[in-house]
C-alpha cells in the first residue's frame, strides 16, 4: 500500500529551490518564522553530492527546519522522514528527524514523541543520512508512535548541540512504508496500525473501530498484547486474535462475522468470560440471532448469572439460540445450596403470597419453598423487601396460618432467573455435565416459548430445568436426554427432579429420563407429554415406585400419549389450588392418556401406573380418557391393578363422574383390568327374581355402579321349570356395601346368562 500512489496523497514536501518561504525556522505553523530572507539560510544551486540544496549557519541550540506544509497522517499508514546532511565547516551538531503533530482543529497533539533518534556529525563533507518512522501503530522501528487524534505533522530536521556550523542539507524525503508493516495488504489490517498500544491500560476502543472502518472487507488481526476496550466495540469484519482484550463488564465487543464462542476464547482467554461476552453481544446485536458455541467444553467454576452478562436487559423477547457446545461443572463450595429458615403467613384469599417474612432478605429469588401444606416444586418467583412478601409460583393447599418454611436455592449452570421476562429462547445440541454438583437451567420469571432440544443433562445434582415462575409459558422440551445423579438410590430416596412448569401450554416431547424422583411436574394445564421414555426403577425387591409426571391442577386439560412410562406412575392431584376442598368447578377433568407404554418389575402388588390424589374432599372425575395403553408388571411379580386413589387427604367421590372413557387397554400380569364401560358376564345358576352383578373392582379407582348401558342374554333365560322366560328386567344400579354392583329385577325367578355393561359414570 502507497497512500501516495493509491489515493494520490502528497507526502513529499517541496524542494528548497522552490523557496524557503516553505521553510519555518519555528514548528511549521502558520505565522511561524520562515528562512526566506534569512542571514543563516542560502540556496546553494550546485552541490558536488546533492546538486540544490539548503546551507545553514546554526545559530540556535537547537536549530529548527520545518515543512509549513501538513504532511497527512493517516491510520494504518506508516511515513518515513530522510534528511542527508553534511558539515561544510564550524562546531560539529547532532541531527534528528522531527514532526509538530497536529489534530484536524489545527490545535497541537500534545503528549506524543516529535523527535526521532539524534545522529552526530564527526566530520566535514561527509554525508549523513538520518531518517526516522511516523505511525499510528506501536510496531517495530516506528520512532514517533501518533495516536489517531493526530491527522497531520510538519516535518522536518533538528540540528543540536553547539552553535557555529554551516552545514548543506538535502530536499527532505517522505515516503509511505506502510507495506513493510503490513503482512497480506490483500487480506488483513493490524489494530496496532490505527493507534492501539495493548498495554492493557490505555484504552483501545478508537483505535479498534479505526481498524475495523478501515478493513473495507478485509480481515483485522489483533496481534500480541493485552488491549483494553472501555467502551463498546462492534466489528463489520472477521477478526482474528492473536493478542487478548478485557474490557469493563458492561461493554460488548461484537464480532459479527465470526461470531462464536472460539473466537471470543481467542479474545478474552478465559472460558466463561468469553461466552458471558458472547452472550452479551448476542442480546445487543442484531446481526446474529445464534451464538454457536462451536463444540467448546466450557470449564464452569461457578453459576453464570445470564441477566448479569447483559446488564442493560432486564427481559428480551426477540428469538436468540445458543447452540452446539459443552458446559463442564467444576469446583465445589460455589455449587452448594443456599439454604434459609424463616416464618411466615399465608392466606388463601392472597394464594400466592407470603406475608410478614422475617429474614425475608436473605431469601433468594428461585429458591425452593418447602414447609407443611406446600406442594411440590412451588418456588420463590419474586420478593419484596421494603413489605416482607415473597411472590410464589403456586398457592399453597394446606398452609394457612404461620409456620416456619424452608427456602433452598439450588445453582445452576446457566441461571436466567435475573431476567423478568425472556421470551423465545432456545437451546440446542448444548451438553450440560453437571458432575453431581450443579443443576442444569433456571428460567425467567416470566416469558413465552423457551425452548431446549437436543440436549442433554448428565448428572444435575438436583434440578434438570427449573421454572420459578411464568417463564415457562408454553415452553418446548424436545428429544432431550436426563441421565441421573442418583441411580444406586431407591425410588423414594431420591431427590432430583428433570423439569417443572407452572404456566400452560408446555410441550414435553421425545424425551429420555433415568433414576430420577420425578421427571416432569406440571403446574399449569393444557400441556401435551408425547413420545417420552421415564423410567425410575431400582434394585430393591418389591420397591416402591415415584411419580414419573405429577399433574398439580385438577382441570389439567392435558395429553399424555406415546410415552414409555417405566417404574413410575402418573399422579394427578390438585396440590396448587389453595382452597383444595371442592367447592364449584370442573374437579379432576379432562385428562387423556393414550397410547402408552407401562412397565413395572419387582415392585410391591399394590402399585399402580395411575393415581389420583385429592388434597380435599367433594372431588370426583369429570374428563378421562384412558385408551390404547399397554399396562405390564415383570421380572416375577403381578400388581393387583394399574389404579388407586391416594387418599391421604381424601377420598374421591364416586357417587359423582362423567365423561369417563377406560377402553381398548391391555393388561398383562395384572390381577384385575379395569374398563369404563365394563362388560361383566354374569351366570345366575339357580332361579332367582333378583340377580346381583358384581363388578369385581373391574371399574376405574373402585368406582361405583352408577349405570347400566345393556343387558344382554347371552343364552335362553328360564323358569325353575326350565321354561323360557321372554321378559326383560329393569336394573337397580350402585347395590353393595360399596355401591359397585348391580341387581337385575326379572318378573319371576329365573335362572341364564347375561352380559351386563356397567358405568361409573
Amino acid at each position: 500500500m502507497n497512500k501516495a500512489i493509491t489515493d494520490g496523497v502528497q507526502l513529499m514536501p517541496p524542494a528548497f529551490e522552490l523557496g524557503l518561504d516553505f521553510w519555518s525556522s519555528g514548528d511549521g505553523t502558520p505565522g511561524s518564522d520562515t528562512y526566506a530572507g534569512a542571514a543563516n539560510a542560502a540556496l546553494v544551486s550546485s552541490d558536488q553530492d546533492f546538486a540544490g540544496c539548503l546551507e545553514l549557519l546554526k545559530t540556535e541550540t537547537v536549530q529548527q527546519l520545518r515543512h509549513m506544509g501538513q504532511t497527512p497522517v493517516l491510520p494504518g499508514c506508516y511515513l518515513r522522514i530522510t534528511a542527508r546532511v553534511k558539515a561544510i565547516g564550524g562546531n560539529l551538531p547532532s541531527l534528528r528527524i522531527a514532526a509538530w503533530a497536529g489534530n484536524s482543529s489545527n490545535g497541537h497533539v500534545a503528549g506524543l514523541v516529535e523527535t526521532g533518534p539524534s545522529v552526530p556529525l564527526t566530520g566535514y563533507g561527509d554525508v549523513v543520512e538520518v531518517s526516522a518512522i511516523i505511525g499510528t501503530g506501536s510496531r517495530g522501528g516506528v520512532d514517533m508512535v501518533w495516536s489517531t487524534e493526530a491527522v497531520y505533522a510538519h516535518v522536518g530536521i533538528d540540528l543540536t548541540g553547539a552553535t557555529g556550523g554551516i552545514l548543506r542539507i538535502d530536499d527532505l524525503v517522505v515516503e509511505d512504508i506502510t507495506s513493510a508493516y503490513l503482512r497480506d495488504m490483500l487480506h488483513q489490517v493490524d489494530v496496532r496500525d490505527f493507534g492501539a498500544l495493548g498495554d492493557g491500560v490505555t484504552d483501545d476502543s478508537a483505535a479498534f473501530a479505526a481498524a475495523n472502518d478501515a478493513a473495507e472487507g478485509r480481515e483485522v488481526l489483533v496481534s500480541e498484547g493485552l488491549f483494553y476496550l472501555g467502551d463498546n466495540v462492534t466489528f463489520d469484519t472477521r477478526v482474528v486474535f492473536e493478542g487478548s482484550v478485557t474490557m469493563p463488564d458492561d461493554k460488548y465487543l461484537s464480532l459479527t462475522r465470526n461470531f462464536d464462542l472460539p473466537t471470543y476464547i481467542d479474545a478474552f482467554g478465559d472460558e466463561t468470560l468469553a461466552f458471558k461476552k458472547a452472550f452479551q453481544s448476542l442480546l445487543n446485536n442484531s446481526d446474529h440471532e445464534s451464538l454457536d458455541l462451536g463444540g467448546r467444553r466450557i470449564t464452569v467454576a461457578a453459576p453464570i448469572d445470564m441477566q448479569a452478562a447483559v446488564a442493560n436487559r432486564s427481559e428480551y423477547a426477540q428469538r436468540r439460540v445458543i447452540r452446539n457446545g459443552q458446559f463442564y461443572v467444576t469446583g465445589d463450595t460455589a455449587w452448594e445450596p443456599e439454604v434459609t429458615t424463616s416464618v411466615a403467613s399465608y392466606a388463601s384469599a392472597n394464594s400466592r403470597t407470603l406475608s410478614n417474612v422475617v429474614n425475608v432478605a436473605n431469601i433468594k429469588p428461585g429458591s425452593l419453598v418447602t414447609g407443611n401444606g406446600v406442594g411440590r416444586e412451588v418456588y420463590v418467583r419474586a420478593k419484596n423487601e421494603a413489605t416482607q412478601e415473597i411472590t410464589l409460583s403456586a398457592p399453597l393447599y394446606d398452609a394457612e396460618g404461620t409456620q416456619t418454611f424452608t427456602f433452598t436455592r439450588y445453582k445452576y449452570i446457566l441461571d436466567f432467573n435475573g431476567f423478568s421476562k425472556l421470551s423465545v429462547f432456545v437451546l440446542t445440541d448444548v451438553d450440560f455435565l453437571c458432575n453431581q454438583k450443579a443443576s442444569g437451567v433456571l428460567l425467567a420469571g416470566s416469558g413465552v416459548a423457551f425452548q431446549v432440544r437436543d440436549s442433554v443433562f448428565t448428572k444435575p445434582a438436583h434440578r434438570g430445568i427449573t421454572s420459578p415462575g411464568e417463564g415457562c409459558q408454553g415452553m418446548l422440551i424436545d428429544r432431550c436426554q436426563f441421565l441421573t445423579s442418583e441411580g444406586g438410590e431407591e425410588a423414594q430416596n431420591r431427590q432430583s427432579v428433570a423439569i417443572n412448569s407452572n404456566a400452560n401450554d408446555v410441550k414435553i416431547r421425545d424425551n429420555r429420563a433415568s433414576q430420577f424422583r420425578h421427571f416432569l411436574v406440571v403446574g399449569g394445564a393444557n400441556a401435551m407429554i408425547t413420545g417420552n421414555h421415564f423410567f425410575q426403577g431400582d434394585s430393591a425387591s418389591a420397591g416402591l415406585r415415584t411419580a414419573g409426571i405429577i399433574l398439580a391442577q385438577a382441570h389439567c386439560s392435558t395429553t399424555i400419549d406415546g410415552n414409555y412410562i417405566d417404574n413410575c406412575t402418573i399422579e394427578w392431584t390438585n396440590e396448587y389450588d389453595p382452597q383444595p376442598d371442592f367447592s364449584g368447578g370442573y374437579s379432576f377433568s379432562a385428562l387423556s392418556v393414550t397410547d402408552n407404554v407401562f412397565l413395572s418389575g419387582d415392585v410391591a402388588p399394590w402399585t399402580a401406573f395411575l393415581v389420583i390424589k385429592p388434597h380435599g374432599s367433594g372431588h370426583y372425575i369429570t374428563g378421562m380418557n384412558v385408551t390404547g395403553n399397554k399396562f405390564r408388571s415383570i421380572s416375577g411379580s403381578s400388581i393387583d391393578r394399574v389404579d388407586r386413589v391416594d387418599s391421604s387427604h381424601a377420598a374421591l367421590d364416586m357417587t359423582k363422574g362423567k365423561n369417563i372413557l377406560v377402553a381398548g387397554n391391555t393388561f398383562h400380569s395384572v390381577t384385575t383390568p379395569i374398563y369404563n364401560p365394563l362388560v361383566v358376564a354374569h351366570d345366575e345358576n339357580a332361579a332367582a327374581a333378583t340377580w346381583l352383578v358384581d363388578t369385581g373392582g373391574g371399574l376405574p379407582f373402585g368406582g361405583r355402579a352408577r349405570n347400566v348401558d345393556a343387558v344382554v342374554m347371552t343364552g335362553k333365560i328360564k323358569t325353575a321349570g326350565n321354561v323360557g322366560e321372554y321378559t326383560v328386567p329393569y336394573v337397580e344400579t350402585e347395590a353393595g356395601a360399596a355401591g359397585d354392583m348391580v341387581e337385575l329385577k326379572w318378573e319371576k325367578p329365573v335362572y341364564g346368562a347375561v352380559n351386563v355393561t356397567v358405568r361409573m359414570d
